[in-house]
């Protein structure tokens, strides 16, 4: 049975979907944008601290979930333009250890509300 990961203080699905969902050991992260959960604003000074507040988001549902940076397996990263994709790199690159997930960095065409990154996730017990 499938378990929705919704924590408190987290930022609100801007559609119909969980945050996150759970099943048979795994957690399923939907893309996470640069949206405070506190005040429900887009974080978007620079592509640096977007993607920081990506990463943040995405930490907010592996700790609902009793879990970490460690249990990510997989990845995506999607991009306004691959212009971004160096500094995104560097912040993302900062949250994981010697063996980070695998992923892919893709550029699109739109993203929602307009961000710059969004980055999704799929996380092992």
């Amino acid at each position: 049975m499938k378990k929705p990961i919704i924590p408190e203080g987290a930022a609100k699905p801007l559609a119909p979907y969980s945050p996150a969902v759970e099943m048979n050991g795994m957690v399923f992260l939907s893309g996470q944008i640069a949206l405070i959960g506190s005040t429900g604003k887009l974080q978007m000074a620079s592509i640096a601290e977007e993607t920081k507040q990506v990463m943040e988001n995405i930490s907010i549902l592996l700790k609902a979930s009793g879990l970490s940076f460690e249990h990510l397996v997989k990845c995506t990263i999607f991009l306004s333009s691959m212009d971004h994709y160096g500094a995104v790199n560097e912040v993302y690159g900062k949250y994981f250890g010697d063996v980070p997930p695998a992923r892919e960095a893709v550029a699109v065409k739109g993203l929602p509300a307009g961000v710059n990154v969004e980055i999704s996730g799929i996380a092992m017990r």
